[in-house]
């Protein structure tokens, strides 16, 4: 199902037209504006501190940090930065096009339906998540491409390729923390080649990659220094060195709803100039908030422990429907999850797509159409037209859970044997068909 883009296709050219458009979003400011803003300068800047052996955070791991991620994306940004503002930009423009070609590719063909969809169904998952994808090239935010490296680990794990499927999660967790929460799981499955390639590719980002560049000892004392401020920082004012967004409606994680509706938090904390507002529906201090967190999250755990197939019974419609589930956790699993995190709904939202358009039961399709309709108003309410209270509430949140619902409804409904066989039968034939000659 793997494929390049054709000028043949119609939605394909309107894919590279919105890549052209989005791109221009980039560069048009760079070059004839005031420059680009967002995250694109802390980019180059990072990169240049890593060209001229510059620290890249503060001595103080309570200070300020200008850039927030590990030692390891700073090195790979250093790579375009070398040739320049407009190099870099472009670079990361392209990575985010490729990125998002390449993320349509493995969701619609990891959704273990075993049909290939219509150019509009198939295209579908793009046009609903398109405000999230301006959001990566107008932000400069990695998250689309995580989300490509993720697809493709989990793409080459059912390939028979752990090995290279660990390294692909290695360097997303390098690059960004949160896509560590994928290691559970595969200890969890008993991927064990899988594991031990994550922990060992891990270990040479973030030890062996820069040190040639930085020096092992600065390398090691910047890596404490991070840890120090980012992991080991945690307080009623916040965490992870960026404390006036925690608590705020910007966030949408687990943590940061439960700490709104627990206790007293302005959720207004990310703009002074607003009046401090709260929604809190109890009065808890910090430690006990931070309690509730941990058993929610247990529950949570626990709860998609449960529904897993057992081993024996796998099929390829239940592990799609297993993995969806886990980029929902990962998604609102970290602490900081912002509009742009959403981003990775891409893959469960095709899976409930593909249930939708090709399951047998008349009444199971339309109660999957539902559950997708349901998820896109709550995530209608993130436009700017809607208060920030709703936000704060957790929309986005909300729809998670509810994708993560219809997908857990999936797992404990599957098909009958022979109506699975069938489906299995379709798809042999269709790979037949497709194979070349």
């Amino acid at each position: 199902m793997l494929r390049y883009p054709s000028l043949r296709a119609p939605l394909d050219i309107l894919f590279l037209i919105c890549c052209i458009a989005l791109t221009a979003d980039v560069l048009v400011p760079e070059i004839w504006g005031n420059g680009k803003t967002k995250d694109y300068p802390l980019w180059f800047w990072a990169g240049q501190q890593i060209l001229q052996g510059k620290d890249l955070y503060p001595t103080d791991p309570n200070a300020y940090f200008e850039f927030i991620y590990p030692p390891p994306p700073a090195v790979l940004l250093a790579i375009p930065s070398y040739l320049g503002k407009i190099p870099l930009y472009l670079c990361l423009s392209l990575l985010n096009a490729v990125a998002w070609w390449m993320t349509a590719q493995f969701a619609n063909a990891m959704t273990g339906s075993g049909r290939i969809p219509g150019p509009w169904l198939f295209a579908l998952p793009g046009f609903v998540t398109i405000s999230f994808v301006f959001d990566m090239f107008d932000l400069g935010q990695p998250n689309l491409v995580l989300l490509a490296m993720m697809l493709f680990g989990f793409w080459l794990l059912q390939h028979e390729r752990p090995w290279m499927a660990g390294s692909m999660f290695a360097l997303a967790t390098a690059i960004k923390v949160f896509p560590v929460a994928v290691f559970p799981y595969l200890l969890w499955r008993r991927q064990w080649a899988a594991v031990a390639s994550m922990i060992v590719f891990l270990g040479i980002l973030l030890f062996v990659v820069p040190a040639p560049l930085r020096g092992y000892q600065h390398n090691i004392s910047e890596l404490k220094t991070w840890f120090q401020g980012m992991v080991g920082s945690s307080s009623e004012q916040g965490f992870g060195q960026r404390g006036e967004q925690n608590w705020s409606w910007v966030n949408q994680s687990i943590i940061a709803v439960t700490h709104r509706l627990t206790r007293p938090v302005n959720y207004n904390q990310d703009n002074p100039a607003k009046p401090p507002r709260y929604m809190n529906l109890l009065d808890l201090d910090f430690k006990t908030a931070n309690l509730v967190v941990i058993a929610i999250s247990l529950a949570i755990g626990l709860g998609y422990v449960a529904v897993m197939s057992a081993r024996s019974r796998i099929t390829p419609l239940s592990n799609a429907e297993e993995l969806g589930i886990l980029f929902c956790l990962m998604t609102v699993a970290s602490p900081l999850a912002r509009q742009y995190y959403f981003m990775w709904l891409f893959f469960p939202m095709t899976i409930l797509i593909h249930r939708a358009a090709f399951d047998p039961r008349a009444v199971v399709r339309a109660g999957t159409w539902t559950v997708l309709a349901i998820a896109g108003l709550l995530m209608c309410l993130s436009f700017p037209v809607f208060p920030n209270d709703l936000q704060a509430f957790g929309n986005n949140l909300a729809a998670t859970a509810v994708i993560a619902g219809g997908l857990v409804w999936h797992i404990l409904h599957p098909l009958s044997d022979g109506t699975a066989g069938s489906l299995c039968q379709t798809k042999l034939q269709t790979d037949i068909r497709n194979k070349p000659r």
